[in-house]
């Protein structure tokens, strides 16, 4: 969650607005700076399958699960298109429509209400089908009413419509479908005992870090975008690790998803005051995603006002700053939310109501 601010902060006060990952143009700690958050989707995703797993052991039927994730992913849809479009745009201009991360899981969740009657054997063939395979399909292009499709399943970009409408796809569906259900079955580990939860752990985590090598040293298969050895070794790394996020390849679901895995027996024994402060943003995660973009749109709005006189501010296009100010105003957000979340945490403690866990 800490993290993800960061990234935003970038798109509204940053004052490079390419490509941030173009070895071309940017500079190393730029492409860090976007690099980092690459972590942030994958993660999301792939807990939120965890965590319906284990929503069952909370004494849920299947039913009762199906219908949580399916009215809670139609609610994220819906939350994605009204309350976080105006957070990114500020206007009611509904002639441009975004769908980001949020639709993404939204979707995941829906998908993940019906695959949940299966075998758990048959949602993990699913999932990891879908996670391995679909680098095959990056060059089928179908047309017409399969192509609109196809776009909303596994490419990047505009799809228009109507008289001078667009409806931007930032994130293809396919394959964090196929996450989220990986996800659902990795949350069986958190059933096992710690030492043997922690061995899987690891073997999943290392595995999937040693298979993106192995992929990634031969550009053998899983990501569009092979690696090219840079002029300095440093920036040849870069190029190793420039992996394709739009839609999640392989490779980058491999780079971020097995270290983060890795990790999760370090941090599930974090404990102390600095684990508590990260965990009140992790309470309230919708409410600290909707709460963090109306922040840092509006305290960019604010530095136009004073630095340059006015001038309009979109994610797209606005004027801004040097990296060492991004890393301010970031710092500045993830403080300032601090309270309002601990607050909304509390009050999800003391208050059992069906509709506060939709938030």
């Amino acid at each position: 969650m800490v993290i993800m601010a960061l990234d935003h902060v970038r798109d509204f006060f940053s004052d490079y607005q390419g490509n941030p990952t173009d070895l071309q143009q940017v500079s190393t700690m730029m492409f860090f700076t976007r690099f980092i958050t690459h972590y942030c989707a994958p993660v999301f995703i792939f807990l939120a399958g965890s965590s319906a797993f284990l929503a069952m052991g909370k004494g849920r039927t299947v039913h009762q699960e199906s219908f949580r994730l399916l009215t809670r992913g139609l609610w994220l849809i819906l939350v994605e298109v009204t309350i976080v479009r105006l957070g990114w745009t500020f206007n009611f201009d509904y002639s441009l429509v975004i769908l980001q991360v949020i639709w993404a899981i939204g979707v995941s969740m829906v998908v993940l209400s019906l695959l949940i009657y299966l075998p758990r054997f048959a949602i993990l063939s699913i999932g990891l089908l879908m996670i391995f395979g679909h680098d095959l399909s990056d060059n089928l292009h179908p047309a017409g009413a399969a192509g609109i499709v196809w776009q909303f399943l596994h490419v990047q970009g505009p799809l228009h419509y109507g008289h001078n409408d667009t409806l931007f796809i930032i994130y293809p569906l396919i394959p964090w479908i196929g996450v989220m259900a990986a996800g659902y079955c990795f949350g069986a580990l958190f059933h096992l005992p710690r030492a043997q939860r922690f061995r899987w752990q690891y073997i999943i985590g290392i595995g999937s870090i040693l298979l993106f090598i192995a992929l990634r040293l031969g550009n053998i298969y899983g990501d569009p975008a092979p690696w090219h050895t840079q002029s300095m070794w440093w920036r040849s790394l870069l190029s190793f690790i420039n992996v394709s996020k739009y839609p999640p390849s392989l490779q980058y679901i491999l780079l971020t998803l097995g270290p983060a895995i890795t990790l999760l027996p370090l941090l599930e024994q974090f404990s102390g005051r600095a684990a508590n402060i990260f965990t009140v943003y992790g309470r309230v995660p919708m409410f600290y995603y909707i709460l963090h973009i109306y922040l840092i749109h509006g305290l960019a709005v604010v530095s136009s006002t004073l630095f340059f006189h006015g001038a309009p501010v979109s994610p797209f296009s606005h004027p801004g700053f040097h990296l060492w100010v991004v890393y301010a105003v970031w710092l500045l957000v993830v403080i300032l939310l601090y309270l309002p979340c601990r607050w909304f945490m509390g009050i999800k403690k003391s208050h059992h109501q069906w509709w506060l866990s939709y938030l």
